[in-house]
């Protein structure tokens, strides 16, 4: 198996995060984003992470990648064998792609543009600052967002929510910047900054 990655990358850091729970090895392809050559060769897109599993099969796009895995190695699991439940972390992690995502995407777009617009970055860091409420409270009474296990919930979350407490001095991305920046825990997110040390300290491949 091979895993195309970049340092750094918050996506490759959650296929790294589930293939390690599962206890599989994979060979790494490490690219510099000046030359995605590598990728675009077996892939057809420029984007890490890729996954290329040992018949060949190639898988883009990180929880896509992280569904496959759980579905060929499912144990330990990473989704719940409950239908219901399955859906509810799959409606979650649906949720955090599609619309947690779009405040930092934004903030990111804005702060390109020749004159920024402060109101707009404003706007959308409220929203991400508010989000961390939400998380919070699904972290009361558990140690991991969706139950009591780790799971892809927190796998989709984490390499993005760890920048409240967390960033390598040698990270210099500006849309990591925005995210260490825009996600104030303070005092009142005790929860959510255990949580970000508890799967911290998990390992990676």
């Amino acid at each position: 198996m091979k895993l195309y990655r970049a340092r750094f990358s918050t996506n490759v850091e959650r296929v790294a995060l589930a293939l390690a729970h599962k206890g599989l090895s994979v060979d790494s392809v490490w690219i510099e984003y000046s030359d995605r050559s590598p990728v675009e060769r077996v892939s057809g897109q420029g984007l890490v992470p890729v996954f290329v599993d040992d018949d060949g099969t190639v898988v883009i796009e990180s929880m896509d990648i992280v569904r496959y895995i759980d579905e060929r190695h499912p144990d330990p699991p990473l989704y719940p064998a409950d239908t219901a439940r399955r859906e509810e972390m799959l409606m979650f992690i649906d949720w955090f792609n599609a619309v947690w995502k779009v405040a930092p995407n934004a903030i990111e777009a804005e702060l390109g543009r020749s004159d920024p617009d402060p109101s707009a970055v404003e706007h959308q860091s409220a929203s991400m600052a508010a989000a961390l409420d939400r998380f919070e409270a699904m972290l009361d009474g558990r140690d991991y967002l969706m139950g009591d296990d780790f799971s892809a919930a927190d796998i989709a979350a984490f390499p993005f929510l760890k920048f409240a407490l967390i960033r390598d001095p040698e990270d210099h991305e500006q849309f990591h910047r925005i995210l260490e920046e825009h996600q104030p825990l303070g005092d009142g997110h005790p929860r959510l900054a255990d949580w970000i040390r508890r799967v911290g300290q998990r390992p990676r491949i």
